[in-house]
């Protein structure tokens, strides 16, 4: 009998840690990987939530934790960001912040993956939304989202972008773009990307004579082709490219913008080398729609249909971690540029960039389709 009664704890004992075991694995969780918690619905998108009437909203964030998706991997300047931010996030919500890295599709992956989120107010993510317009605009595969229908807590930095050159190579200033004899060879990453956007837009807007080669892995495999003189420069952004810049493997030429940055106040814009070429309305425009859209810069938002007051709140906690002082010393500290707008401008900023005339937009997704 004793034996009987051993056997018999044995096997409940087993029975009981292959169940405990099984139940950890159902709910075990890869933040780093980016493993979706969405509750989708047959359309792709997350069901509805309800909240109660004058739900503490504070209280609700309190100990929470908040998914934060990064489209990129660790290490880049979206990455970089969203990592300085947390802690005032943190600070400012009551809540705890976990970084989701979620690369693939130039972005899209992460941003797709937002948009069938639950909409609880407890993901957000830090986007490229310039690329996520255009790609939206040309009917890009793959964008499965709808730009204006995001929560916008607002904007951490718009991207100022740059021509950059070999520092001795064959184009010293902007105006030998459009003197010299030969065709100009930029470099891009793939089609659709702003690397390459970027170059055939000015190009077509300017009249250049070039040739945009593109399929590069990254903006850093492009500059090591400008330095061994595979190409003579590259669109990109300021801020990525900074330390080269400053460090003198590469040099800017040319600017976006309506105005001279001031941390590049002695370049050109492409504008002013529109106008100073004569270039045609049209081309102005077409440049014009290029700055709004880089006007949507890098923002960070919530899923569509977050209820009124968590969006607030988070829209109010992510102005204040913009303003902290510490914060933005850190980011200082770190060469990283900040420029915030508010949620409620990211949304006019989001209507400027998507209203151009119909001979514009077809230049502009020609251009993203790559057939220009």
């Amino acid at each position: 009998m004793m034996k009987i009664r051993k056997n018999w704890f044995l096997l409940m004992s087993i029975v009981m840690s292959i169940s405990l075991f099984l139940a950890a694995c159902s709910t075990s969780e890869t933040t780093n990987e980016g493993s979706s918690n969405s509750s989708n619905t047959s359309e792709g998108e997350s069901e509805a939530v309800e909240v109660e009437e004058g739900e503490d909203v504070a209280a609700f964030y309190e100990g929470k934790r908040i998914r934060f998706i990064v489209p990129y991997d660790p290490g880049g300047g979206y990455d970089e960001y969203a990592r300085m931010l947390t802690p005032y996030l943190e600070k400012y919500t009551g809540a705890r912040i976990e970084i989701a890295n979620l690369p693939g599709a130039g972005g899209m992956r992460g941003v797709n993956e937002l948009w069938r989120s639950p909409k609880d107010g407890l993901t957000i993510a830090h986007m490229n939304g310039s690329a996520m317009v255009t790609n939206q605009l040309a009917g890009m595969e793959g964008a499965e989202y709808k730009v204006e229908e995001f929560g916008y807590l607002g904007r951490v930095v718009d991207d100022l972008r740059v021509l950059s050159v070999k520092p001795d190579g064959d184009f010293d200033t902007a105006d030998d773009l459009f003197t010299t004899e030969r065709s100009i060879k930029l470099g891009a990453t793939g089609l659709g990307g702003s690397t390459y956007v970027d170059a055939v837009v000015v190009g077509e807007a300017l009249e250049l004579n070039q040739e945009v080669l593109h399929g590069y892995d990254s903006s850093s495999v492009v500059e090591t082709a400008i330095i061994r003189g595979d190409v003579d420069g590259m669109w990109g952004s300021y801020g990525s490219a900074v330390d080269r810049i400053e460090d003198g493997v590469v040099k800017v030429i040319l600017q976006s913008g309506f105005d001279r940055s001031d941390v590049l106040p002695d370049i050109p814009t492409i504008l002013e080398m529109a106008e100073k070429n004569n270039a045609s309305a049209t081309s102005i425009e077409l440049l014009e729609v290029q700055e709004s859209l880089a006007a949507v810069g890098r923002p960070v938002a919530a899923p569509p249909g977050v209820p009124e007051e968590r969006l607030a709140f988070l829209r109010d906690a992510f102005e204040k971690a913009m303003n902290d002082p510490e914060f933005i010393e850190k980011a200082e500290s770190a060469q990283r540029d900040l420029n915030y707008v508010s949620g409620e401008e990211m949304d006019e900023i989001l209507q400027n960039a998507t209203e151009m005339s119909d001979e514009v937009k077809d230049i502009l997704l020609a251009a993203i389709r790559g057939e220009l």
